[in-house]
C-alpha cells in the first residue's frame, strides 16, 4: 500500500490537535494551538512501517463541520477515535461508532484514551478492563486500543505506529476477538505453510527447519534459547504440540494465536507475505498466475529445475518405497493445493489412467514426469499455479522460469515446417475410423493389457508416455484420439496446428476401413500440410484386401510417403512404433505428403528434400542439394532446382525416367544443372525475383 491516511476523530476539547503537535515536534507544545490542524504528511523514510506515506487528517466534532468530518472518515483507511474523560469516553459508544457506521464505512478503529496524566492513579490495565474492552466486545470494527498523553509525550509515537499497523498489518482478518480463535482462512494458510517448512514430511518442525524457517522470514538467526524458550511457550498451551521430534502443526498454530493475542500481529503478517499471502488471506495473483504469453508455433515444458522439483515431490511422498503413488500419497501430496487439476479428473482422461502406472494402478515416477509435461504442453497456467501452491519458489520468486519455452517451429515462405522440430514434448493426433484401433493404440502406449472388447471413444482421450528416441535420447509423446470433436477440431485450424504429426490408422482385417482416410483428407484440405504417418493396426489378423480405387501401398506411394507400418498392440515390438512417431514428428520434412505445383509461378511447396546426384539417401532424406516437386501421375511432373552450388549432378537424369518429369527449374547460375537437363527435359532458367522467392 502507497498511502496510510488516518482521520483523527473524536469530540471537542480531547487533545486530537496536541496528539499530532506532539508527534511532529516531539514536544508537547504549551501555546495555544489552532482548533483544526492542516493535512500532515509522513514520508516514508521517517521510520514508518512497510515503507509507506502517512498522512494524518485533523477534524472537528462542531455541527456545522460535520460534512467535511463525513468526507474525510470516507477516505481514510484508519480512525484514530479520541476520548479523554467520562463524558467523551460515553460518546464513544454513544455516538463515534454507531456514526462511522451509518457511513457505510469498513475501515479499522484504534481507539485512544488521552491525557492519561489526569487520571490520577488509575492504571492501563485497569482502564483497558474497565473502559476498553467493553467497547470492543460490542465494536469488532476496533482493532486496538492505548492510553496516552500528549502533555508527558507518553505513546505519542506508538498511537500512530499502532494505526499504521492496523492497515498494513490487520488483525481483523487474522484474529477473532470474540472467539478468540485464530479465522479459519488465517489457520488454513498457516497450515499450508508448516506443510511447506516440514521438508521431510514426517509432521513435525524439527530445530533445524525451524531454523530455517526463521531465516527464510526474519532474515536472521534463532538462537538455541530462545528457540528452548518458545518450545516452553508452546508447552504451557498444550503438553502434546511439542515432542522430541519437533513441533507439531497444533504447536505452530498455538503459537501464531498466542502472537496474535499478545498484539504481534505483525509477526504472523511477515510470515504470510514471506509465502505470498496478500491481506485477503489468498496467494498474490500474480505469484500465482504470472504473466506468461506464449507465441505462435511455440510451446511450453519443463525446465531441468522443473522436473527436478517434481521428481523430489514424487521421492518424498512415496513412503512405502514401492514406486508408484497411491491415492493416500497423491492427498498427502496435494494436500496444500485445491486439489488434482482440474482437467486431470475430466471423465475420459481420468488420472491416472492417462499415464503410466504400475501392477497396482499407482502412478509411477515415469508417468507422474510425464504427466506433468502433458499438463504443461495444454495448459502451462495450471503447472504454474501448482507450482505456486506446492512450494516452488526460486530465488526471484518467478516461477515462470521453470517453464522454458521452445524454439518457434520455423516455417518456409509459403508456411510449411522445415528441419527438425526442437521440442521434447511433442503432440500426435490419432485419427482412424471406428473400430480401427486407436483406443487399443493407447492402450498399449501405456502399457495396458489388450481387451478385444469394443468401446467407441465419445470425448477426446490421450495417453502420455516418454519414448528413448534412437541414440538414447528421451522425448515425452503425446497421444490424442479425438473421438466424436474429430470433425470439429480438423476443421480448426489453430487446434491442427498444435499437433506436431498425424498418425493415421486402419484395421488391415476389415476390407471397408482404410476408405476411411482418403475420404477424411478430401474434407480438410489443412491434412495435407500436416507431417503424417500410415498404421495398419491388427496385423496380428488375416490381412484383407482394401476396398476402393486404391490400396493403401499405391496410396501412400502416390503421395510419396513411406508404406502403412503392419503392426499389433498385442506384439512386444509395439513400442517401436511409437519412436517412429516421435522421430517423424521430430523431423517433419520426413513425414510430409509431397508437394504439390501451385497456380502460376509461385509453387506451394510441401515437400523438401535431396537430388540423388549428390550421393545422397534419395529424394527427402539426402545429403546434397535441395529441390522440390509438384505431384504428377509418375509422381514429379515438373521439378524446381534452386541451389546454386550445383555440382556432381549427372545422376539427375534418374529423375526424369523414373518420376516422368516433364520440365525442369534452375536458377540462373546453375549451369551444371542446366546442362544436365537439357537433354532429358524441357529447361528454364528462373529469374533473379523467382530466385529470392524461393
Amino acid at each position: 500500500m502507497a498511502t496510510v491516511r488516518i482521520c483523527v476523530c473524536g469530540d471537542e476539547g480531547t487533545g486530537k490537535s496536541s496528539l499530532i503537535t506532539s508527534l511532529v515536534k516531539d514536544v508537547f507544545v504549551t501555546n495555544k494551538i489552532q482548533p483544526v490542524l492542516p493535512q500532515i504528511t509522513i514520508p516514508p523514510s521517517i521510520g514508518t512501517p512497510e515503507n509507506v506515506t502517512t498522512t494524518i487528517v485533523d477534524t472537528s466534532a462542531l455541527p456545522q463541520e460535520r460534512t467535511n468530518l463525513n468526507r474525510e472518515i470516507r477516505k481514510s483507511n484508519v480512525i484514530l477515535l479520541v476520548y479523554s474523560d467520562h463524558y467523551s469516553y460515553e460518546r464513544v459508544a454513544l455516538f463515534w461508532l454507531p456514526h462511522f457506521r451509518s457511513l457505510g464505512v469498513n475501515v479499522p478503529v484504534a481507539l485512544c484514551a488521552n491525557k492519561s496524566d489526569l487520571s490520577g492513579n488509575s492504571n492501563t490495565e485497569q482502564v483497558v478492563e474497565d473502559e476498553m474492552l467493553p467497547v470492543m466486545a460490542e465494536f469488532k470494527e476496533i482493532d486496538s486500543c492505548i492510553r496516552t498523553s500528549a502533555r508527558e509525550h507518553h505513546n505519542i509515537n506508538e498511537v500512530f505506529f499502532l494505526c499504521q499497523k492496523a492497515v498494513t498489518d490487520p488483525i481483523a482478518p487474522l484474529f477473532d476477538s470474540k472467539e478468540s480463535n485464530l479465522k479459519p482462512a488465517c489457520v488454513s494458510a498457516l497450515e499450508r505453510i508448516f506443510y511447506l517448512c516440514d521438508k521431510d514430511q514426517d509432521g513435525y518442525l524439527s530445530d533445524s527447519e525451524i531454523y530455517d524457517f526463521q531465516n527464510k522470514c526474519f532474515g536472521k538467526p534463532l538462537g538455541a534459547e530462545d528457540l528452548e524458550n518458545i518450545k516452553q511457550a508452546i508447552s504451557k498451551y498444550s503438553d502434546t504440540s511439542v515432542t522430541p521430534k519437533g513441533i507439531t502443526q497444533e504447536g505452530f498454530i498455538l503459537l501464531n494465536k498466542m502472537f496474535a493475542e499478545k498484539g504481534r500481529h505483525e509477526t504472523i503478517w511477515i510470515i504470510l507475505r514471506t509465502f505470498h499471502y496478500s491481506n485477503s488471506l489468498s496467494l498474490y495473483t500474480s505469484f500465482l498466475s504470472p504473466k506468461f504469453d506464449i507465441p505462435p508455433n511455440t510451446s511450453a515444458e519443463l525446465s531441468p529445475a522443473g522436473y527436478r522439483f517434481f521428481v523430489a515431490l514424487f521421492l518424498l511422498f512415496d513412503k512405502d518405497n514401492d514406486g508408484g503413488l497411491s491415492p493416500s500419497e497423491l492427498s498427502a501430496l496435494f494436500a496444500p493445493t485445491p486439489g488434482l487439476p482440474l482437467a486431470w479428473s475430466a471423465d475420459s482422461n481420468s488420472f491416472p489412467s492417462s499415464t503410466v502406472c504400475n501392477e497396482s494402478n499407482h502412478i509411477t515416477l515415469q508417468g507422474w514426469l510425464s504427466q506433468w509435461s502433458m499438463t504443461t504442453f495444454f495448459s502451462p497456467k495450471t503447472t504454474l499455479a501448482y507450482l505456486a501452491y506446492l512450494g516452488y519458489d526460486p530465488a526471484d520468486h518467478n516461477t515462470t522460469s521453470a517453464l522454458p519455452l521452445t524454439k518457434p517451429r520455423k516455417r518456409t515462405r509459403h508456411g510449411k515446417r522445415v528441419a527438425k522440430t526442437e521440442r521434447n514434448v511433442l503432440l500426435a493426433y490419432i485419427l482412424g475410423g471406428p473400430g480401427s484401433g486407436k483406443s487399443s493404440l493407447l492402450d498399449a502406449f501405456l502399457s495396458h493389457p489388450f481387451s478385444p472388447t469394443y468401446h467407441p471413444t465419445i470425448k477426446p482421450r490421450t495417453a502420455v508416455n516418454s519414448v528413448e528416441l534412437t541414440g538414447g535420447k528421451q522425448c515425452t509423446l503425446i497421444l490424442e484420439e479425438l473421438g466424436e470433436l474429430e470433425p470439429a477440431i480438423l476443421e480448426n485450424p489453430a487446434k491442427l496446428k498444435a499437433a506436431d504429426i498425424v498418425v493415421y490408422t486402419y484395421d488391415s482385417s476389415d476390407p471397408d476401413s482404410f476408405a476411411y482416410i482418403p475420404s477424411l483428407r478430401t474434407q480438410h484440405a489443412h491434412l495435407d500440410e500436416m507431417p503424417s504417418l500410415y498404421v495398419a493396426l491388427k496385423a496380428d489378423m488375416d490381412k484383407l484386401t482394401q476396398r476402393g480405387d486404391v490400396q493403401p501401398e499405391e496410396y501412400t506411394s502416390g503421395l510419396g510417403m513411406q508404406k502403412p507400418l503392419h503392426v499389433s498392440v498385442t506384439w512386444g515390438s509395439i513400442s517401436e512404433l511409437f519412436v517412429q512417431v516421435a522421430e517423424a514428428a521430430l523431423w517433419p520434412d520426413r513425414a510430409l505428403p509431397a508437394g504439390r505445383e501451385g497456380k502460376g509461378k509461385d509453387v506451394d511447396w510441401v515437400r523438401v528434400g535431396r537430388c540423388w546426384g549428390c550421393g545422397g539417401r534419395g529424394w527427402g532424406g539426402g545429403c546434397g542439394d535441395l529441390a522440390e516437386g509438384g505431384e504428377g501421375v509418375g509422381g514429379y511432373t515438373q521439378v524446381t532446382f534452386y541451389n546454386q552450388e550445383a555440382e556432381n549432378l549427372s545422376n539427375l537424369r534418374l529423375l526424369s525416367s523414373q518420376y516422368q518429369v516433364s520440365s525442369f527449374k534452375a536458377a540462373a547460375n546453375s549451369k551444371s544443372a542446366q546442362e544436365v537437363f537439357q537433354a532429358s527435359a524441357p529447361f528454364e532458367v528462373i529469374s533473379e525475383r523467382e530466385t529470392d522467392l524461393l
